[in-house]
């Protein structure tokens, strides 16, 4: 069974179709790039998996429990829970500016324990817990001699890796990058991508929406070309950028490898 299942999603805006009947599925641990021009529904279809923005039609399975459902009354509750399956990175950020690096790491996962009714030996020894996890994680990145920093005082790059950091410390199911290094200066791009492909030897399980042609076509398992709302294109990298069969595909390539 695939870890991710997604059928049929739908979405519009007003009168504008921007997801029309989206469907692919994700094995744990696979890598997929998703590409295309802008306008074509990638990042609406991340809302949409993130249950930031609400698909009307279609459903999203993860690990056989359906997480969504056209249709479906889901409380704010029940919504927050099937959230938690997934992580996203914005392509801006998205740091608290008033929170230091650790406590931008630590505040959602503490707040989610304070819903819970521990004793104040247990709640401190969970806290604890949480700031070990967050304390690995930095590390992981490389930002641990950061972690007492705010927002302001990083760069572009090291904010980027701290938004990585963040999502993960949530455990999600299913990790999402909307555009990880749009926002950044070429010369801190490499050290973003390079944390996105060490991830990869880790074994998570990852959606990577993305403009870098290169990286998507050595980092990824698969690889989706969008367009105009649509699946236009899908298989293996060698297959979709060393063998594309649509000339939207075409396309779109060559443009993209012009401007490298």
């Amino acid at each position: 069974m695939a870890l991710l299942e997604v059928k049929n999603i739908e979405k519009s805006f007003g009168k504008t179709d921007v997801l029309k009947g989206v469907s692919f599925s994700l094995e744990k641990g696979e890598v997929l790039a998703i590409i295309g021009s802008s306008g074509s529904g990638k990042t609406t279809l991340l809302r949409c998996l993130n249950s930031l923005e609400k698909a009307d039609g279609g459903s999203i399975s993860v690990d056989g429990e359906t997480v969504f459902e056209a249709g479906a009354d889901y409380s704010d509750a029940q919504m927050r829970e099937k959230r938690l399956k997934f992580g996203l990175v914005f392509q801006s950020f998205n740091l608290f500016p008033q929170y230091s690096v650790m406590d931008n790491l630590t505040l959602a996962p503490k707040l989610a324990l304070k819903k819970q009714k521990l004793t104040a030996h247990d709640k401190k020894a969970a806290y604890d817990e949480i700031d070990e996890k967050a304390t690995a994680l930095l590390e992981r990145v490389g930002l641990l001699e950061k972690k007492d920093a705010y927002p302001c005082q990083l760069s572009g790059g090291q904010q980027q890796r701290v938004a990585i950091a963040r999502a993960l410390v949530m455990q999600p199911e299913i990790l999402c990058f909307d555009e990880p290094t749009s926002a950044l200066d070429p010369e801190l791009t490499g050290e973003v991508l390079r944390v996105i492909k060490g991830l990869k030897g880790e074994d998570h399980t990852m959606i990577i929406v993305t403009h870098e042609m290169e990286f998507a076509r050595n980092v990824s398992d698969k690889v989706i070309f969008m367009a105009d709302g649509v699946i236009e294109e899908m298989g293996t990298p060698d297959e979709v950028f060393g063998n594309p069969q649509s000339d939207k595909t075409k396309a779109f390539l060559s443009s993209s490898f012009e401007k490298i």
